[in-house]
């Protein structure tokens, strides 16, 4: 009896010798807690704020702005790149210009008018010159002599469009083949100009002809296109034909006379000096066979329109 006994009484002094004791076995960290969030979170003096300051402009970043090599390297790049902007600028303006794009542009409603009543009714128009003003041409809405770059795109989109009506029309119509004719015209047009500028080129013929000009010659066509494909859907086949010879003579005589005021002017010169007889014959036969394709051109793109 009495070993239990002894045995209760010590695992009761145990017990009781443990409360009073100042000894834990884990330590209490809950005080601490903020401290150390303070300090790794909010307080601003943190390995943090010298990282960042670091990264905003440290001695390093210091360093690369005053050293005098870096700064040598940077002025030559940034010379480069103002030389290859100047070099890309200089070539797009060799073939293409702003202020040249903009005087194509520069027209009214009353040139408009004007101009398509020339390319309809030609035969009643007498002065054909274009006006110089200090040896630069005239605006297309000061001279309505001067050629334009806004009829031939009004007219060639305005033809893309009456060519999909003309196949909705005819139950033909296809995305494929609005694309095929819309590519098909501008590819003739381009064919044009690059032979005439070749035919011009061999020839060594000098006239105040520029690739804009060729280029809005070549597409007062699509006025008498348009033409010709309404009364084709309005009168039928002899509608058609009837629209296209009158259309076709209208462009012929107009073309012949407006080139003659660009091309064959240096006939005379050419006779006086050592050039051969023949350039000037052949000058002439480029004038006339420019207007003697413009029928073949509309022939074929209109054709298949009209049923």
């Amino acid at each position: 009896m009495d070993l239990p006994h002894h045995g209760y009484r010590a695992t009761k002094q145990r017990g009781r010798t443990a409360a009073p004791t100042d000894s834990v076995l884990f330590d209490d960290t809950s005080s601490a807690a903020p401290a150390m969030n303070n300090q790794a979170y909010y307080t601003p003096g943190y390995n943090m704020g010298g990282t960042s300051n670091d990264m905003q402009g440290g001695p390093g970043a210091n360093n690369l702005f005053t050293d005098p090599m870096a700064n040598a390297a940077m002025m030559y790049g940034s010379s480069l790149a103002n030389q290859g902007k100047d070099m890309v600028n200089k070539e797009i303006s060799r073939f293409m210009s702003v202020n040249k794009l903009k005087y194509f542009f520069a027209v009214d409603t009353r040139y408009v008018l004007k101009k398509l009543m020339i390319l309809m009714f030609p035969y009643t128009h007498q002065d054909w010159e274009v006006r110089y003003h200090r040896d630069t041409p005239l605006t297309p809405r000061q001279d309505v002599n001067a050629p334009d770059l806004y009829i031939p795109t009004m007219a060639f989109i305005t033809y893309i469009l009456l060519a999909g009506m003309a196949l909705g029309i005819q139950k033909r119509f296809s995305p494929e083949v609005l694309g095929l004719c819309a590519s098909t015209a501008l590819v003739w047009i381009i064919i044009e100009v690059l032979v005439m500028l070749l035919s011009l080129y061999l020839l060594t013929v000098h006239s105040d002809l520029s690739t804009f000009d060729l280029i809005a010659y070549s597409g007062y066509k699509y006025v008498g296109m348009i033409f010709t494909v309404l009364c084709g859907l309005l009168f039928g086949s002899d509608g058609y034909f009837v629209a296209l010879a009158w259309s076709s003579c209208a462009l012929m005589f107009f073309i012949v006379r407006s080139l003659k005021m660009k091309i064959l002017p240096s006939l005379s010169s050419d006779s006086m000096g050592m050039g051969s007889s023949a350039k000037p014959q052949l000058r002439l036969y480029i004038t006339v066979a420019t207007a003697v394709f413009q029928p073949i051109i509309i022939y074929w793109l209109t054709s298949h329109l009209v049923r």
